[in-house]
Order: C-alpha cells, then structure tokens, then sequence
C-alpha cells in the first residue's frame, strides 16, 4: 500500500485480531504443543501452523484426521484451551497498536475486530488493555456463516460498519486472513506473525508491513 497504490484514505479499517492486534498466536500455539504432550501425542509447530487463521469448525476435521477418530477432538479442544486460558494474564500488545488506533481517531476512520475467536476471547484481550471503547464493532465467531479463508466474516464486518467492502481496509496475519480479506474485495495488508507472506499471498496485498507503526506511515490524508 504505497502513496500510488491507496490514494483515498479507507472509509474503515478491519482489524484481524491474533496475531495482529495481540500476541496470543503464539500463546495458542504452546498450548497446542502442550496439550498435545499432556495427552501422549507428538505434534509439532508445523502442526499448528496449519490451523492459523481458521475457525474450530474447520480444524476440528484437520485434528481428528492428524490424531486420529480414537481421540475424542472436542476433549482435546478442551486439554488446549486450558492450557491457553492459564497463560492469558501474560498476553501482550503487538507493537504500534495504540498509535494506530490514535491515528485513526485523529483520521475520523471507523474501525471493526473480525476474528475466527469467540467473543468472549475479544472480550478479555481487549480489557486487558483498556481497548474495548476503540473498536466500532467486534465480528467474532458465531456472526457468520463460513469462516476464514472464506469472505463471509469481513463482509459481515463491513455490513455492520455500513461501509462498502472495497472501501475498507483490511488488516490481517495470517494466509487464511488475507485469502478471505481479498476475497471480500477489500485493500489488504499483510503484517507477517508466525508465517511469512509467500508469492500467493504478496499478490493479494496492497503491503507486506513490518509492523503497524510501517502501516500506519501509509495511512495518510
């Protein structure tokens, strides 16, 4: 997203929520590993990386095929968020949140969450951080039909907002996000987390962003 590419500042900005305004990909990928280990299994951080960015409906497939239809996946789901839900007190902002937000207060841009999470997951992360009055509207899990990579989350988002999707702007980490950010017809930024963007995803982003601090330099009247 350069000067050329985005000449008109956005009507709204979408946010992804882990691993873009939190660090909590990270978080669920070691408690991943852990309740893996807690019930006798070996998997890896590759195991995991699958799974970024998608609903449970969908990794619930992938689990039960990657452990087996021995494995009770929902009990599984269950070893995996407790062990997520005991390291939530230590989750940390990504860096340049806060200025961004500031800036598109100083813009007037409105702006939405629009996450593959539950609700009640929004809700903590951003009451940790004193966030929840700078977010318009949370899309979380339950609010759609399909989940990433499908566009059907971001199109809620920018329903809710009333803005048109190619007018928003769309913020994402993850493959998954960005397939489903530029499916919706939005201008889509990538700010790698735990996956690099490859050529696939480079060639449906406007940027491939350091950080927010970088996005927000383009982000200009």
């Amino acid at each position: 997203m350069t000067a050329s590419a985005a000449p008109a500042l956005p009507a709204a900005v979408i946010f992804d929520m882990d691993g873009l305004l939190f660090d909590s990909e990270i978080l669920s990928r070691d408690a991943f590993l852990s309740a893996s280990s807690e019930i006798g299994r070996a998997a890896s951080e590759a195991d995991f990386l699958v799974m970024v960015g998608r609903p449970w409906t969908i990794n619930r497939v992938y689990l039960q095929d990657f452990f087996g239809e021995a494995l009770d996946i929902e009990a599984f789901g269950a070893v995996w968020r407790r062990h997520y839900v005991a390291g939530k007190a230590t989750l940390a902002l990504k860096a340049g949140v806060v200025e961004f937000l500031d800036h598109l207060d100083a813009l007037k841009i409105p702006r939405a969450i629009c996450t593959s999470s539950v609700h009640e997951d929004v809700a903590f992360n951003l009451a940790l951080h004193g966030l929840a009055h700078r977010f318009d509207a949370v899309i979380a899990s339950g609010d759609y039909t399909k989940g990433k990579p499908a566009p059907d989350p971001f199109l809620r988002a920018a329903e809710v907002l009333g803005v048109d999707p190619s007018e928003c702007l769309a913020l994402e980490d993850s493959h998954n996000g960005v397939r489903a950010a530029a499916a919706a017809g939005m201008r889509t930024v990538m700010v790698p987390d735990l996956l690099p963007a490859t050529d696939e995803i480079r060639a449906l982003c406007r940027l491939v962003a350091a950080d927010l601090h970088e996005v927000r330099t383009h982000l200009t009247p």
